[in-house]
């Protein structure tokens, strides 16, 4: 079923087909996990708020008015899913302070040693704060892009912009992460943030 549209899919759903939802969910799955990860800040929490998000989305399909936009319609659920999750959780997030992000060492990082590591978490810090300084537009197609790994047309297709203008958010996002890791005199940052292909 992967040549089929979403909107196919999701009349397949309708008529009760479960396996076309479970596509649907593989097709978006990274996409709503990064949102929901951009919103909650906790990879847990983050893969509690997606499970929650496609659990309304099956739900509530009946209540989508145009298939072809269900990418757009998840955004919006699993907006509303961690909005919820945040207000569930405000007290206790108030007390509590957040692990530092863990990443999967590879053998070339190790044979270099723990300060060649640090320097790199060092970096991956750096990014993450310069992404917190773009408008709010900008930071999820970066975070679908550059961290999830996304086509411009799964971005385009989860966000309801066009190709076109994610290829442009990107590219205007991209040349003010450069400036702003480049005014925090870390040309090294500069260098290893990607250009944005066409």
């Amino acid at each position: 079923m992967a040549d089929l549209s979403d909107a196919a899919l999701v009349l397949r759903c309708l008529e009760g087909d479960t396996d076309a939802f479970g596509d649907l969910v593989g097709r978006y799955e990274s996409s709503v996990y990064a949102t929901a990860y951009y919103y909650v800040g906790r990879y847990g929490a983050a893969e509690d708020v997606s499970q929650e998000a496609f659990w309304a989305a099956y739900r509530g399909l009946r209540r989508l008015k145009d298939p072809n936009k269900i990418g757009p319609w998840l955004r919006e659920i699993t907006t509303r899913t961690s909005a919820n999750w945040l207000r569930k959780n405000r007290s206790r997030l108030n007390h509590e302070t957040p692990l530092p992000h863990r990443r999967t060492i590879s053998m070339e990082e190790a044979r270099k040693g723990p300060e060649a590591f640090m320097e790199r978490e060092d970096l991956y810090a750096r990014v993450q704060r310069a992404i917190d300084t773009l408008p709010e537009r900008y930071r999820l197609p970066v975070m679908l892009r550059y961290l999830q790994e996304l086509s411009y047309e799964e971005i385009s297709r989860f966000t309801g912009e066009s190709r076109d203008e994610i290829r442009g958010i990107l590219h205007r996002a991209a040349r003010q992460l450069r400036t702003v890791l480049s005014e925090d005199g870390n040309q090294e940052e500069e260098s290893t943030w990607p250009h944005v292909r066409k």
